[in-house]
C-alpha cells in the first residue's frame, strides 16, 4: 500500500496543478486543485484525503544526526543535504562517522564514506536489494 504524504507535500502538488494548469491556458481555484489532488490520491474530497495524510514525515536537515541500515550495514552519520522531493520523498547525502563496505566479497572492498539516497517518508528507500530489504533505512538519532 501506497503511504499518503504529508498535508504539506500534497498542497505543494495542489499548487504545482494550478501553476501547470495555468500554463495551458485553465484556471483552477486553489479548493478545486485540493479536491482534484485528492482525487488522484483515490480520496473521496480533500478533507478525507488530509485525515488520512501522513502526519509524522520527519523532517530532514543539514547537520542533524541520523543512524540506520545502508545495505544492510548499520551506521551513525550527519545529513550533509537534505531536500523534500516529491510525493513525499526526500533527497539526502549522508556522510557516515565510520565508512561502509558495500560489497558483500570476501575477496575486495569498497568503502564509502558518503552517499546521497532518496527515502520516503519512513525513511526507508524504495530500492531493495535482491532480498527484499530497502537499500537505506534511517531515523534522526
Amino acid at each position: 500500500m501506497t503511504q499518503i504524504p504529508s498535508r504539506d507535500v500534497l498542497k505543494a502538488q495542489a499548487k504545482r496543478l494550478r501553476a501547470q494548469m495555468r500554463t495551458h491556458g485553465t484556471e483552477l481555484t486553489h479548493a478545486a486543485a485540493l479536491e482534484t489532488v485528492a482525487h488522484q490520491w483515490g480520496a473521496r474530497d480533500w478533507n478525507t484525503l488530509a485525515a488520512r495524510a501522513a502526519t509524522s514525515t520527519p523532517q530532514w536537515y543539514p547537520g542533524q544526526r541520523a543512524t540506520g541500515r545502508y545495505l544492510g550495514h548499520p551506521f551513525n552519520g550527519v545529513i550533509k543535504a537534505a531536500r523534500l522531493a516529491s510525493s513525499g520523498f526526500w533527497s539526502l547525502t549522508v556522510r557516515f562517522d565510520n565508512a561502509v563496505d558495500v560489497v558483500t566479497s570476501a575477496h575486495f572492498t569498497s568503502l564509502r564514506q558518503q552517499i546521497s539516497t532518496t527515502v520516503n517518508a519512513r525513511g526507508e528507500s524504495p530500492q531493495k536489494t535482491s532480498d527484499g530489504q530497502p537499500h537505506m533505512v534511517i531515523r534522526p538519532e
